[in-house]
């Protein structure tokens, strides 16, 4: 497994971490203060890592089954294409209607339980498929690289770990500090909210950027790509 794949794959799991609904979601339930909000957290955090994790496994052994019938070269072709895509459409994105937003209505729920976090947090697998492009671009540049099991298993573990690091930061410092964050994390929370286009937006070009360079350094060897891993 070169460092080339495995900068590529870890700078789109950084990229994942700046999700709008897994830091808005841990922030309203750290100014929310549910009882045993430290556990229902961990079970928020832990659905939506697993969920990823079991989906990029599926997705690793049906791509995997079908990458080996595909030139490698159309492969990459098909990668740039969807790097380039993704560039033009962050310009287009719309705003999100928060009345019509499955997370957002979700956490008004006036009871937490082990239950609901769960259910938050395959909602948030279900629903967040623009800051989901890093992660399924992972997962294209994993399969195009011909890992296998034992080498892409841990690489996805990784990732979905990292995703879910702004949460556990979060509690952390809330767990540090309490109360005296309260005002710092309401005006993350309302920028996090009023600025959620420009933030999905930002996501989606760089994970264009990303995918389009991990393809132009397949097709065109004899150029070098300057990337932050080598």
């Amino acid at each position: 497994m070169s460092i080339e794949t495995i900068g590529a794959v870890l700078g789109l799991a950084l990229l994942d971490t700046l999700s709008p609904t897994v830091i808005g979601i841990t922030l309203y339930l750290l100014l929310t203060r549910p009882h045993r909000v430290g556990a229902l957290l961990g079970v928020y955090l832990g659905s939506v890592a697993i969920a990823y994790f079991a989906l990029g496994v599926l997705l690793m052994l049906g791509l995997g089954a079908v990458a080996p019938l595909v030139d490698d070269t159309v492969w990459a072709w098909g990668q740039a294409v969807i790097g380039a895509a993704l560039i033009v459409g962050s310009y287009f994105i719309p705003d999100k209607n928060p009345d019509k937003n499955p997370e957002r209505a979700s956490i008004r729920a006036p009871s937490f339980t082990m239950r609901s976090m769960l259910l938050l947090g395959l909602g948030t697998w279900l629903f967040e498929f623009a800051t989901a492009v890093p992660y399924f671009g992972a997962i294209g540049i994993m399969t195009s690289a011909d890992l296998p099991a034992v080498q892409w298993s841990p690489l996805l573990g990784g990732y979905v770990t990292i995703m879910v690091i702004p949460g556990i930061l979060l509690l952390v410092a809330w767990a540090a500090m309490g109360e005296r964050l309260r005002a710092r994390f309401e005006r993350w929370q309302n920028k996090l909210s009023s600025g959620s286009r420009t933030v999905v937006s930002w996501i989606v070009w760089i994970a264009g950027c990303l995918i389009l360079l991990e393809a132009v350094d397949t097709l065109f060897t004899e150029v070098t790509v300057a990337t932050p891993w080598g």
